[in-house]
């Protein structure tokens, strides 16, 4: 009998413990610095080089020696329509070998920015090596939603609302 509470202990001990990796990201997702490191290192998705007229003034659209490469953490596509909450993209643009500007985009869920899809738009900065959330003058983080750049952000990428707020994949 001794025994058998000893296996039931164990038992009972390992499900505790046990913690389902089923992978879905839970709601709301809320993205750091550190989600976006390393982003060099993932699914490049697109290369687009020289004048985007679409783009106008975003994202270097204007200049004829910008290189813009698109990342995709994991790869990431859409599920039935839309990404699932968690997915991280990320677009750097580089003038030559200089890196112009660096922007991303997190799928938040939770209603967050429900007009553009849940998705958070971002800033980033590379120095030395890391990446990290752009900070204004008073160190607050350049990151949002409906108003992020006066809405710009929201704005352009209502244009791709059948590919959820996407325009590269």
């Amino acid at each position: 009998m001794k025994h058998y509470y000893k296996v039931l202990f164990f038992v009972l001990l390992i499900f505790s413990c046990y913690k389902p990796d089923d992978g879905i990201v839970k709601e709301p997702f809320i993205a750091t610095s550190t989600s976006f490191g390393g982003y060099i290192a993932w699914k490049l998705e697109a290369t687009k080089t020289g004048t985007d007229t679409t783009l106008a003034a975003a994202h270097q659209g204007l200049l004829t020696n910008v290189t813009r490469k698109i990342y995709y953490k994991n790869g990431q596509s859409r599920v039935d329509s839309t990404y699932p909450i968690g997915t991280l993209i990320v677009k750097e643009s580089r003038n030559d070998s200089a890196i112009v500007e660096i922007v991303a985009m997190a799928k938040r869920g939770s209603g967050f920015n429900t007009e553009a899809g849940n998705w958070e738009w971002f800033l980033l900065e590379n120095k030395g090596g890391t990446v990290s959330i752009k900070k204004d003058s008073s160190g607050n983080e350049l990151r949002g939603g409906a108003a992020m750049m006066g809405g710009m952000c929201n704005n352009c990428h209502k244009a791709a609302k059948s590919k959820d707020f996407t325009f590269s994949k």
